[in-house]
């Protein structure tokens, strides 16, 4: 009888899974490519993580080569590369995050401030423009406008009786560098997903608060900004899941291989990079790679398990 009674529930499962299926068949079709992108990209290189406890060589390949343990990792710790390469991707990003953020939100609240419907087309429509600007033609612009012999930030200083200034020699200076060309070109994309919130919000409570006597600053501190922090919380945690990637096009057509401003603006990407490219240092790189994926994977769980602690509404899982 159990057994019939399994087989039963079996069939009914499938049924049921088929059912699901076939009501469902539109949306799973929409989500393969998704699917297809994540096993072919995310999940089908996992074997590849073992080059990170192999000394990688091409004759024996990835599982012929030998295996060294954790002395890739070892060496990155001892050397010290590994703590200034973690310090500066994390702290470049929590600025990429706190003060992308923030503007992001001052921008779409802006936005929705102005009363005129072409202006504000016409305003975003601009501010959209950078995102698409090539990160190789953002460091083409800089270098024409901080170069030491023909840039035009020191031509307009020797014009005017100055001495030049050696930018590229300047690794003190170099974060805030960054950070603007990033908050130039993402600032105003970014801004999209809190604008499209703020359109969201019922109008009848905006209506309802403009009757009572609210301002817009009223407005903005006790509709408009409350309503956005579900949004903010989840972008918040996207964007934690990433913090220990950076952007290598921003920062590679910034600095390239200039030594002199490594120690404050050399990230994990750009130093694989330069490990793969002039190295063929697979092993290290991965270790590196490896590194980097489970500090994220953690810090995510961690995060999450806080806003969940919190507020469970808030959480991605």
């Amino acid at each position: 009888m159990d057994s019939k009674r399994k087989a039963v529930s079996t069939h009914q499962a499938i049924g049921s899974f088929r059912k699901k299926v076939r009501n469902n068949r539109t949306l799973l079709l929409m989500c393969l490519p998704a699917v297809a992108f994540f096993i072919v990209f995310n999940y089908c290189p996992l074997p590849g993580v073992y080059i990170a406890f192999t000394n990688y060589n091409f004759r024996d390949g990835i599982f012929g080569s030998p295996f060294v343990g954790f002395k890739n990792f070892e060496f990155l710790i001892k050397s010290g590369q590994l703590s200034l390469l973690t310090r500066n991707t994390i702290l470049y990003n929590l600025v990429f995050i706190l003060l992308g953020n923030v503007l992001q939100i001052t921008l779409a609240i802006m936005l929705n401030e102005i009363n005129s419907r072409w202006f504000r087309k016409v305003s975003q429509t601009i501010m959209f423009l950078p995102y698409f600007i090539s990160v190789v033609l953002i460091g083409a612009i800089m270098f024409n406008i901080l170069n030491y012999d023909t840039g035009a930030l020191n031509t307009l200083i020797r014009e005017t009786g100055g001495n030049p200034v050696k930018i590229y020699s300047m690794a003190g200076i170099w974060p805030f560098i960054v950070v603007f060309c990033q908050m130039w070109q993402q600032t105003g994309y970014g801004s999209v997903v809190y604008f499209a919130a703020i359109c969201g919000i019922e109008s009848g409570i905006v209506e309802a608060a403009q009757v009572d006597g609210a301002n817009s600053w009223q407005k903005i501190c006790y509709i408009i900004l409350p309503s956005l922090k579900p949004t903010f919380i989840i972008l918040l945690l996207f964007s934690l899941g990433g913090i220990m990637k950076g952007n290598f096009g921003l920062f590679w057509n910034l600095v390239g291989a200039n030594s002199q401003l490594f120690p404050t603006t050399d990230i994990i990407e750009t130093a694989v990079y330069r490990m793969m490219m002039s190295q063929n240092n697979f092993s290290t790189s991965s270790a590196v790679g490896l590194y980097q994926s489970l500090f994220g994977f953690a810090l995510v769980m961690i995060s999450n398990w806080v806003v969940k602690k919190i507020d469970p509404d808030y959480a991605l899982f």
